[in-house]
């Protein structure tokens, strides 16, 4: 997650330029992958790794469905992993084309939406929720009501970042329910909510780790390493987990029913699983991975950083996101459709 797509990266992946015989294409959300890491990679193995940005977990979908795409390696988030199983858009991987599956960590081996891990590996996981500018605005950052109820100090100052799945969820749970609800009246008050805080927003836009260092947004609805990335060029810059309820999520790697380099893609995906080539994936976007044994080559900020370590008093507000279905998802889709008008 995440998150911010360049100019050049829509157009490699809209006219193809990002195509390479014989080089490994990975569809990575943007500014989310080590350049040391590839070039370490390169260097090790001889493969050349391009790296193609999305901006959402919809978009990189919908690319994929669409074909000629190019792509090897796909990095969804948790609650899209089904989808992209049920879809046959990826392959079950060979367990025995990866001698570093061990090093996943006891906790994220057999989880819910990949059970056994037979489809994906570790990437990163965190949180989304609220930074804010606290040179700007004083008051309380551990509430969702900083998007919904826009605080006189942040109108016309506050982000939300364009992720429908989060958006919908956190104003849901700021409402009363629970992802994927399909109670008419919590509903009805997160729609309400969202419609009547937009005026208050300045954008619906990426970009958050820029923008908040750079003091262009007073505060954003954001992940959780993108705020850490910001803080350390702005330390006036502060995360909040809303007691209300915030998502939690992993990405994971995934292998493309129709991968070109399917064997450059194995070597990738186990040299990811190596702790320290995990951590530097970390240190580069600064979010947590799931490789057991990283953690002695993390980074000293990161160990006790206040966005990596969630505090005590707001763990169980963290919510893994489901995958909506049914009923759930079209309501999740028309609260969103409406934001967007």
């Amino acid at each position: 997650m995440k998150r911010l797509i360049t100019a050049t990266a829509l157009l490699m992946a809209t006219t193809g330029l990002a195509r390479a015989e014989g080089v490994l294409q990975l569809y990575n959300w943007g500014n989310y992958t080590s350049p040391e890491l590839l070039t370490k990679f390169e260097a090790e193995t001889g493969i050349k790794v391009t790296v193609t940005d999305y901006d959402s977990n919809d978009t990189a979908l919908a690319k994929i469905e669409a074909g000629g795409h190019g792509f090897d390696l796909v990095v969804p988030s948790a609650n899209y992993v089904p989808i992209w199983i049920e879809k046959g858009l990826v392959t079950e991987l060979d367990a025995a084309k990866l001698a570093n599956k061990g090093n996943i960590a006891p906790e994220w081996q057999d989880v819910s939406w990949d059970p056994g891990r037979k489809f994906s590996v570790p990437w990163q996981w965190g949180s989304t929720g609220v930074a804010v500018n606290t040179s700007v605005y004083g008051g309380d950052i551990n509430t969702s009501s900083v998007f919904l109820e826009v605080p006189a100090e942040l109108k016309g100052k506050i982000n939300v970042v364009p992720e429908m799945n989060d958006i919908v969820a956190m104003a849901t749970m700021w409402a009363g329910g629970q992802p994927c609800s399909e109670d008419a009246e919590v509903l009805k008050k997160a729609r309400d909510a969202l419609i009547a805080a937009k005026p208050d927003w300045i954008s619906m836009d990426y970009g958050a780790t820029e923008k908040l260092s750079n003091n262009d947004w007073a505060a954003s609805v954001n992940w959780n390493g993108s705020t850490m990335r910001a803080r350390v060029a702005n330390p006036a810059v502060a995360y909040g987990y809303p007691k209300e309820g915030y998502p939690l999520f992993m990405d994971s790697v995934m292998l493309l029913k129709d991968a070109q380099n399917v064997d450059a893609a194995y070597k990738f995906l186990d040299f990811i699983m190596v702790p320290e080539n995990a951590a530097m994936i970390s240190a580069f976007a600064r979010y947590a991975n799931g490789i057991a044994g990283s953690e002695a080559f993390m980074p000293e900020d990161m160990k006790t950083a206040p966005e990596v370590v969630i505090p005590e008093a707001f763990k169980a507000a963290g919510v893994f996101l489901p995958t909506c279905t049914g009923k759930a998802q079209d309501y999740v889709t028309a609260i969103w459709t409406e934001l967007q008008k």
